[in-house]
């Protein structure tokens, strides 16, 4: 498996994970519809991953495979220490939107190292969608963060299944 389609692999688990997870907190009947359509945009990533274009560069230069690795590291450095944060202030409600943020924000560095402006558009969607979630909470909606997540996760699974994405800029053919 090429590079591009394991970590279109990989999204694409996020996302579900993020649907299927945080859709047990919408109504009833919504959580479970919510759930099959997490389900079938799985399905389709999947069918979408043969697709994706093997690119030029069989292994990323040493520059971005570091940076790759620093970023990584950070994102796993903020997420519990952020939680942790958001739990001692009283707002444990928010740390998904928080999980969301760090996981979108650990995408902007890739842009760059991997020559791939897809990344950012990514990264901007993530943190946009954690942000609108956490407006919601503030305005006292109290699912805003589930419906933040199950977005969130639908967001990872449409650049894992390769919209908007070109094939000039690495996704799949059409």
């Amino acid at each position: 498996m090429h590079g591009r389609q394991l970590g279109a692999l990989i999204g694409a688990i996020g996302g579900l994970a993020f649907v299927l997870v945080n859709a047990g907190q919408l109504p009833g009947a919504v959580s479970w519809l919510v759930r099959l359509l997490g389900l079938l945009a799985f399905l389709f990533t999947l069918r979408q991953l043969p697709h994706w274009r093997a690119g030029t560069q069989s292994r990323p230069a040493a520059r971005a495979w570091r940076l790759y690795q620093v970023s990584v590291l950070l994102m796993l450095l903020a997420l519990p220490l952020g939680a942790r944060g958001l739990t001692a202030a009283g707002w444990p409600d928010l740390i998904i939107l928080w999980v969301i943020a760090v996981v979108g924000a650990h995408f902007y560095p890739f842009a760059g190292a991997f020559h791939a402006p897809v990344f950012r558009r990514l990264a901007g969607a993530l943190v946009a969608v954690a942000l609108l979630g956490a407006v919601g909470w503030a305005l006292h909606w109290p699912l805003a963060p589930a419906v933040a997540a199950v977005v969130a996760g639908f967001v990872l699974l449409a650049f894992s299944a390769g919209w908007p994405i070109s094939a000039r800029t690495g996704g799949p053919e059409r």
